[in-house]
């Protein structure tokens, strides 16, 4: 049984009319209370959990984002590392060469350029010219001798003047013989100008190496230009054997035949 609220004296002294349809004891809710509570779920169920998990979401993309472009950055960075370590490596390789390229050079100019291995080259093949020169005199000189003593020899008689013509011929044809003994002197001083110029050959080949050999110089070589005069072209010295553009004796022998 439902028992009606009690009518305060506070209420009585304003005239305060009563709320209408206020029951104590109801078991049932009145409407603005269920009113009142609807809004409250309303709103705790807009400010709940689904604001929380946008939030949430938003800042988690945001941190991913910024990962992301750490990650970028930081495989750019590695990149560009790998690139300088791979220049170093190649600048080492430079340096390196450089270094045994002026090694090869001060060795070649201390050895061969300077000192006394240049001036002993020089005064070798200057004695080679001087000798040969030498002992070309001489064996004219005794050739000449031994002519006119054959000459002289067929218009004596006397057998004391033949004898002496035959021990003329004999003394020259000995002198030629000794004047012959240059070309052991010459081959002597030739080998030593050839162990010289060995050591040089074999310095400049390794500076060659050094930059990659004879084919990656040749690469960077410039154009040969043959700056000869005409006549200078003509002046092609001696024939060696294997030598094609030469004319032999048997061939100039069959132009005049």
């Amino acid at each position: 049984m439902s028992v009606r609220r009690k009518r305060f004296r506070i209420e009585e002294v304003f005239g305060t009319a009563p709320m209408p349809n206020e029951v104590v004891g109801s078991s049932e809710p009145m409407p603005m209370h269920r009113e009142i509570m609807a809004e409250l779920r309303a709103i705790r169920a807009q400010m709940g959990a689904p604001a929380r998990n946008a939030v949430t979401d938003q800042v988690g993309a945001a941190a991913d984002q910024q990962v992301a472009e750490a990650q970028a950055l930081l495989a750019t960075y590695r990149a560009q590392i790998e690139q300088c370590e791979k220049l170093k490596i190649e600048l080492d390789l430079i340096h390196d060469a450089i270094t045994r390229t002026k090694m090869e050079i001060a060795v070649l100019h201390g050895k061969s350029f300077e000192g006394d291995e240049m001036a002993k080259v020089n005064g070798e093949l200057g004695a080679v010219v001087g000798g040969t020169e030498e002992a070309t005199q001489q064996i004219l000189a005794a050739a000449e001798a031994i002519d006119n003593a054959s000459t002289a020899l067929g218009k004596v008689t006397s057998p004391d003047q033949q004898k002496q013509m035959l021990e003329e011929i004999g003394d020259n044809v000995v002198a030629i013989f000794e004047a012959c003994n240059f070309q052991d002197l010459t081959g002597q001083r030739i080998s030593k100008v050839m162990t010289t110029m060995k050591f040089i050959e074999n310095r400049i080949t390794a500076m060659m190496d050094i930059w990659g050999g004879v084919d990656e110089i040749k690469a960077h070589a410039p154009a040969k230009v043959d700056e000869r005069s005409e006549d200078d072209k003509l002046l092609n010295g001696p024939k060696l054997d294997g030598d094609v553009g030469h004319a032999s004796q048997d061939d100039i022998d069959a132009l005049f035949g």
